[in-house]
């Protein structure tokens, strides 16, 4: 098995001036009075404080290319869309700008509805390229790898191969596999290997298509309504069904705060008692629904200060990283968001900040 360090040094060797998976150019970022503060880079007690951002995504025109006909619906139609694909001196560029050190990099699931051999080399092509990338920058990025879901004896194997030989960090897997919850147990033996080999799965939404009629009209409801539930869904089926207690150690990060149980998360603890005929009398839960969420982690997307310190009570700081959704625009400020949360102390600034990510993730604090 090659060591991470091995591979890393003979893959920078290799690279020379290719061009990556990028970020959106940012706004500017002035600092106003009536405005976030612009704070970069971190000291906290007068101590410098490495931030990891967990939730950054890009792409490779060489595995959209695989996708035939359906390349076009893999850029997503929003700012920041046309940007993931950019030299890497802009995207540290782009970093430092954000007060962010590391990105923790992944790609969007769309290769679902794919045959298997295209679907291989799709994630093939991902994770070269991703590890690549971590080779040349390693003090810059890390990357979750791209998995066959839809064929779960194949995904175990990527998994398996992109963790030990190629120094990724776990992998980035959808919301579902077009409607198939990963709580279903022909995706175990995925769940499986990722507790064996001690990484992340970091659940990303995909919207929610069995509700593409509700969400027409305005306001790109499929993502802003469509995201969070796709999550929760995921989160709710492998608490409800009982696979977390199959896979205590299992390692789950979700996207955007987990969907709506950062702020709903307490329905979930009457649902049995209320109305037990909904309940599988089978399944024997060793917690309360809401006990599990102190076991998943969460990115801090969740827009505002006060929704932040809420998620920081439902689910514990130690649980919590910083994520961006960069290049997507969605939050330009991550660092003054942690720092200006009510509540936290400095020690669990520190922990949102990066190390929590750090020790999460196998990186250097």
């Amino acid at each position: 098995m090659n060591s991470r360090r091995s591979f890393l040094k003979t893959s920078a060797k290799t690279l020379g001036g290719l061009t990556f998976c990028g970020c959106g150019l940012l706004h500017a970022a002035e600092t106003q009075s009536n405005g976030p503060k612009r704070v970069t880079p971190v000291f906290i007690n007068g101590k410098r404080v490495k931030t990891i951002d967990t939730h950054s995504h890009c792409f490779f025109q060489d595995s959209i290319d695989l996708m035939g006909d359906e390349a076009k619906s893999v850029y997503p139609p929003t700012k920041g869309g046309p940007e993931h694909f950019i030299k890497i001196a802009d995207r540290i560029k782009a970093m430092d700008a954000q007060g962010i050190d590391m990105q923790v990099l992944s790609i969007n699931p769309f290769w679902y509805r794919k045959d298997r051999d295209t679907a291989a080399e799709i994630c093939r092509i991902n994770n070269q390229n991703l590890a690549e990338l971590c080779a040349q920058r390693p003090d810059k990025f890390a990357a979750f790898a791209s998995l066959s879901m839809q064929y779960p004896d194949l995904a175990v194997q990527q998994l398996e191969y992109a963790v030990k030989k190629q120094g990724l960090c776990g992998a980035a897997i959808g919301g579902s596999v077009l409607g198939q919850d990963f709580a279903d147990p022909k995706f175990h033996p995925v769940l499986a290997k990722a507790q064996e080999l001690n990484v992340t799965l970091f659940i990303h939404p995909q919207s929610t298509p069995q509700l593409a009629d509700r969400f027409k009209g305005n306001g790109w409801m499929s993502n802003v309504i469509g995201n969070p539930l796709d999550t929760t869904l995921a989160l709710q089926h492998l608490i409800y069904e009982g696979v977390l207690d199959k896979y205590p150690q299992l390692k789950v990060l979700a996207a955007h705060g987990g969907g709506f149980l950062g702020s709903y998360a307490p329905r979930m603890d009457h649902s049995c008692f209320i109305s037990p005929q909904n309940c599988n009398p089978n399944i024997v839960l060793k917690k309360q629904p809401t006990e599990y969420l102190n076991q998943l982690y969460f990115d801090s997307l969740v827009f505002t200060p006060e929704a932040l310190r809420h998620l920081v009570a439902q689910v514990g700081a130690s649980q919590v990283v910083i994520g961006t959704d960069h290049p997507i625009p969605w939050e330009e400020f991550p660092v003054e968001h942690v720092m200006n949360t009510p509540g936290l102390t400095n020690s669990q600034r520190v922990a949102i900040l990066g190390g929590n990510a750090a020790k999460l993730l196998g990186l250097k604090a």
